[in-house]
Order: structure tokens, then C-alpha cells, then sequence
């Protein structure tokens, strides 16, 4: 049975995650620093990683995500426990992950990245930049260890419709949601869909890759014309 670590497990997105690769077969361990999980511990924390060499599936996912002030504003203790769990929190993981995958010439490492990653996010930078630097991570990552039966991919979720996005007033709920273009927020379990074919053997060749699944938030829906 191959064995999944996935971080930031505790809720949303990263619960989604552990319970549709259980659900597949997976033999899941979950790691957050709020209890609950298999492993409890803080990425930001300066100590040492518990031996990971045995995994075979690497779905980083923890992340701070509601440090908000504008970038004049940012005090350095906050852009730097953004960046100290998004992006070097996800590289420990991974490269705890690693070693074990290429010795044995398979392994699937899926990383969640951000929609912010490529369009930024007001009042985020400390966010949108942690969440862009991964994608060098990945691609750097991937080109490493292709020859190794390794893929490492990263996922750009949009608007999810987690835990903490569902608690926020019921006004920026509507004001988010209006501004969709498929008009409704995503699913956790939409995400864990798309990890678990990246964690597949079906997705053996596809690595490398930013795959976003924000519902068309990217796109120029303006029109010149009549709206189709």
C-alpha cells in the first residue's frame, strides 16, 4: 500500500485531501500543528521533521493564509511567518519526502500553490509572494527529478469554499461570489479530485505542471458585444 503524507490536514482543503486519498487506498498520515493529526508541528519551528524517507505521495498543502495588511503596513514578523511556512515550510516537507522517492524511482509530490500566485492579492503580498515562489520550487523540483519517476506539480486553488472562507460576513460572501465567473465558489473536495490524479499512477507523465482550478477566475470575461 503506497503511503501519503498530507500537511495542513486539520481542516479544508487539507482534510479533502487526506480523506479522498484514504478513500483510494492510501495509507494516509497527516501532519498540522492544531491537534488532531497524526503529526502535530509547526513548519515555522526550527526543529527537526520526523523521518519521512517511507513516503510515497507528498501533498504539501499548510499554509498561512489570512495574514492581511497593506504592503506599507507589513511588519516584518508578518511577511516572515508567511514565507517561513508557505514557502520554506513546503520545501522542508518535500525535501524530507525526497530522498526516500528517489532512491526508490517513484514518487508523486503535489504542492498547493495559489490563484494569488499568478494575479497577486491586495492586502497579501507576503501571502501571494509565498504562494509564487513555490512554483519555481516545483518546476525546479520537477526538472531534478524527472528521470527519477518523480513528478512534482503544484495546484493554484481560486475561491474554496472551506471552513474559514465560509465564516466570513455574509456581504463578502455575496461581494466574492459576484465576481466568479462560473458563479459560485469551489469545493474542497473539488481539489482533492484533481491531488488525487496527480497522485496517481494515471499522471505518471505529467509533471512540472501549474494547474489551476479556480473556476474561470482568471479569464477576461469582458465583452465588446451583447453577453452570449
Amino acid at each position: 500500500m503506497s503511503k501519503a503524507l498530507v500537511t495542513g490536514a486539520a481542516r479544508g482543503i487539507g482534510a479533502a485531501i487526506a480523506a479522498r486519498l484514504r478513500a483510494d487506498g492510501l495509507e494516509v498520515v497527516t501532519l498540522d500543528r492544531a491537534p488532531g493529526c497524526d503529526i502535530e508541528f509547526d513548519l515555522a519551528s526550527d526543529g527537526a521533521l520526523p523521518p519521512l524517507g517511507d513516503v510515497d505521495v507528498c501533498v504539501s498543502n499548510a499554509a498561512v493564509t489570512d495574514t492581511i495588511a497593506p504592503a506599507p503596513r507589513m511588519t516584518a514578523e508578518q511577511w516572515a511567518r508567511d514565507i517561513d511556512v508557505n514557502l520554506t515550510g513546503a520545501f522542508r516537507v518535500v525535501q524530507t519526502c525526497l530522498d526516500g522517492m528517489r532512491s526508490r524511482g517513484h514518487g508523486r509530490i503535489v504542492v498547493i500553490s495559489s490563484a494569488a500566485a499568478r494575479s497577486g492579492l491586495p492586502g497579501q503580498v507576503a501571502y501571494s509572494a509565498s504562494k509564487a515562489g513555490l512554483l519555481g520550487m516545483v518546476k525546479t523540483l520537477a526538472a531534478e527529478n524527472a528521470a527519477r519517476g518523480v513528478t512534482v506539480n503544484a495546484v493554484l486553488p481560486g475561491m474554496i469554499a472551506t471552513e474559514k472562507v465560509r465564516a466570513m460576513p455574509a456581504e463578502v460572501l455575496e461581494r466574492v461570489e459576484g465576481t466568479l465567473p462560473a458563479g459560485r465558489m469551489g469545493e474542497p473536495e473539488e481539489v482533492a479530485a484533481l491531488v488525487a490524479f496527480l497522485a496517481s499512477d494515471a499522471a505518471s507523465y505529467v509533471t512540472g505542471q501549474e494547474i489551476g482550478i479556480d473556476g474561470g477566475l482568471g479569464l477576461n470575461t469582458m465583452s465588446l458585444g451583447s453577453h452570449p
